[in-house]
């Protein structure tokens, strides 16, 4: 996903690109291509799904980390000095983002999937989407958060740091939050892939990245890592897209049997969004933090690491599986949803600034550098 930080620690004024704007197009066309390809060459797609060590597809995760890596080098670090400043606004982030995500997404998957739309969906798969639910919303965003914090205006040294922070806390929680509600879904939890996942798919690329960042900084300067990030930004896209035409080349039957499975899958996903955007919103105005920090955690808070979620839906439980097709939902309709949050966000500006606690704040504080 294409985003863009100034790699010297402040976070940069990105805009959302083309290849971005209509990333659901691009995603359906995978979706239609993945479909015709699976019935046209079976034999390639058995072929890449055989080519697995210690259960790690070996594709699969080549394809994966060429969707990560870039995202985490322009993550810095250093910013988590300045999380102080913006203590408002993290604390809201952090309380939707640990403590509410991904326990109201398994809330909804139990009342949506696994009861109300259940005569409606292949029944071998109703855990299966349930997880993959689950591990969708324990994932928050890395990526495309810098473009929607630049579409509300957004403070950009608190987006940097609020993401840094994320995915510090992501190395340590996302496994124990997965297995817990997993657990409580009476999901049988594959342990010991989980912590590989998380090995795989998030401590080592964080370090590497990290690495590779302060090597080229310490070398080339920004200049360097931009020129980088040129080269890496297209190759992370299409391994994205060649992932999803690999998800539904082998989930062609089960979506032509089961058509509707798509739109039902995403009702959870878009209720979970505009409820804990609009949560974080009203909680940042109630403590009285200002509006460029508020827009930016509401949507922090909504929107997912979908790339680590898919990569973890096929570690646990395999190309084919429910779970990988409900975190791809959630990369169709990652764009056009979030874009309508930027677009209340931006719209509702001035009911958010007449809050009794921001008038105070803005007349009694000096807004940080």
């Amino acid at each position: 996903m294409s985003d863009h930080v100034l790699n010297t620690g402040a976070a940069a004024r990105p805009s959302i690109g083309f290849v971005e704007k209509y990333l659901t197009v691009w995603v359906a066309l995978c979706i239609i291509a993945g479909v015709a390809l699976g019935h046209l060459l079976p034999g390639v797609f058995g072929a890449v799904a055989s080519a697995e060590i210690a259960k790690v597809n070996i594709p699969v995760a080549v394809l994966i980390w060429l969707m990560i890596v870039p995202m985490l080098l322009r993550v810095d670090f250093a910013s988590l000095a300045r999380v102080g400043t913006y203590w408002r606004g993290i604390g809201v982030t952090l309380f939707i983002n640990w403590a509410v995500k991904p326990f109201s997404m398994a809330l909804l998957g139990w009342l949506f999937v696994g009861w109300l739309f259940r005569p409606w969906l292949p029944a071998a798969q109703i855990d299966s989407y349930i997880a993959g639910l689950i591990i969708l919303a324990a994932a928050p965003c890395t990526a495309m958060v810098f473009v929607w914090s630049n579409l509300t205006r957004g403070e950009p040294n608190f987006t940097l740091t609020q993401v840094a922070l994320n995915d510090a806390i992501m190395i340590v929680a996302f496994a124990p939050i997965v297995g817990l509600l997993l657990g409580l879904s009476a999901i049988t939890v594959p342990w010991g892939t989980l912590v590989l996942s998380v090995a795989l798919y998030i401590v080592l690329p964080v370090l590497v990245a990290q690495l590779v960042r302060g090597r080229l900084l310490a070398g080339k300067g920004p200049r360097g890592l931009d020129a980088l990030l040129a080269v890496l930004q297209p190759l992370s896209l299409i391994a994205l897209l060649a992932t999803l035409v690999l998800l539904f080349g082998f989930q062609g039957e089960q979506i032509i049997a089961q058509p509707l499975v798509i739109a039902l899958l995403a009702v959870p996903i878009l209720i979970q969004v505009y409820f804990n955007s609009g949560l974080a919103y009203v909680l940042n105005r109630v403590s009285g933090e200002r509006h460029c920090v508020a827009g930016p955690s509401a949507l922090i808070g909504a929107s997912n690491f979908f790339e680590l979620a898919v990569a973890a839906a096929i570690a646990l439980f395999g190309l084919n599986s429910g779970a990988a097709l409900a975190t791809v939902v959630g990369v169709l309709i990652e764009v056009p949803v979030m874009l309508s949050v930027v677009w209340i966000v931006n719209r509702s500006r001035g009911w958010y600034e007449q809050g009794a606690a921001v008038r105070n704040i803005k007349s009694g504080e000096r807004a940080p550098e």
